[in-house]
């Protein structure tokens, strides 16, 4: 089809006028670090998501995204850990999970997303598609390890204070009836480099810190990573559904995986327990994906 920048050229500008891109907080401080979404931006969103998604995509677990929000809203941490494979990730759950009806939009409503700083301070375009849905800006560890301690010491120093005003509004919000939606990977999954698909070793701290899990599986790709440019990344229509997995207690499940990393010789448990997780969504993406093949045979046939 083209390029996400050339397919919805007209979609990118009227989103930029709308949302007066003059006022979207585009250099992360540690006075900015949370971000409301803008329901004026939404609808933009909404449009390209619409235009790609097939005939047969949809949620699969809804009820257990509706479970999350009752213990969200009964003042209990909840977490949902997501697969990552482009920026559209998160407009197609959100628009997915509001078209499936029910609570839809009450999940939504409620959902902030972790998002590195990135997507802020990219360019104007990828600034904006961000700022429609509410977000706690982080600077990504995978940045910061890319740091050399002597010649970036200011950078380090923006980081630090980035982060620890982020995890200062994480403590806040988690009990106020939101639900935080992180991408345990911590990057867009790209093929050519198979690290991106391990999870980043701080996910265990969340876990940690959290009282309810629900490991959540994408499958479908609309949009296709490019090695540069976001918006050089290529678009493509494709039937999409999201499985969201049961909710599960988080010490439950860390205690669980630091086990079974204890009796296979495992010092790293923090790892073990972030790798817990990688492995429960492989396992989820592929059950779901055999399902996603026969609704795709049902269409072509």
């Amino acid at each position: 089809m083209g390029t996400l920048k050339s397919v919805f050229e007209d979609e990118f500008k009227g989103a930029l006028e709308k949302g007066n891109i003059g006022k979207i907080e585009t250099t992360i401080t540690e006075h900015n670090v949370y971000q409301e979404g803008s329901e004026r931006l939404l609808p933009f969103l909404d449009r390209i998501v619409e235009n790609l998604v097939l005939p047969g995509s949809g949620v699969d677990g809804m009820e257990n995204l509706e479970e999350v929000l009752d213990k969200a809203r009964e003042g209990k941490s909840c977490l949902l850990l997501v697969e990552h494979y482009s920026n559209l990730d998160l407009s197609l759950f959100s628009w997915l999970v509001r078209q499936a009806g029910g609570r839809g939009e009450e999940i939504d409503k409620a959902l902030v997303s972790i998002a590195g700083m990135k997507l802020n301070e990219e360019s104007p375009i990828v600034a904006t598609m961000a700022s429609a849905y509410t977000r706690l800006v982080i600077y990504p560890s995978r940045s910061v390890e890319g740091l050399d301690p002597e010649k970036n010491r200011e950078e380090i120093l923006r980081s630090n204070a980035i982060n620890r005003a982020a995890m200062k509004v994480l403590v806040r919000i988690k009990t106020q009836g939101k639900i935080i939606l992180v991408f345990p990977s911590g990057t867009r999954y790209r093929p050519w480099d198979p690290s991106t698909k391990k999870g980043v070793r701080e996910i265990d701290s969340y876990i940690r810190s959290f009282d309810y899990m629900c490991c959540v599986a994408l499958n479908g790709e609309v949009l296709h990573v490019h090695r540069g440019d976001m918006l050089e990344d290529s678009v493509s229509r494709d039937l999409v559904r999201i499985t969201a997995g049961k909710v599960l207690p988080c010490a439950e499940f860390r205690e669980q995986a630091r086990a079974a990393a204890e009796a296979a010789g495992i010092e790293d448990k923090k790892q073990a327990a972030v790798d817990a997780v990688m492995a429960e969504l492989e396992k989820m993406h592929l059950a779901a994906e055999e399902k996603r093949q026969g609704l795709l045979a049902g269409l072509t046939g």
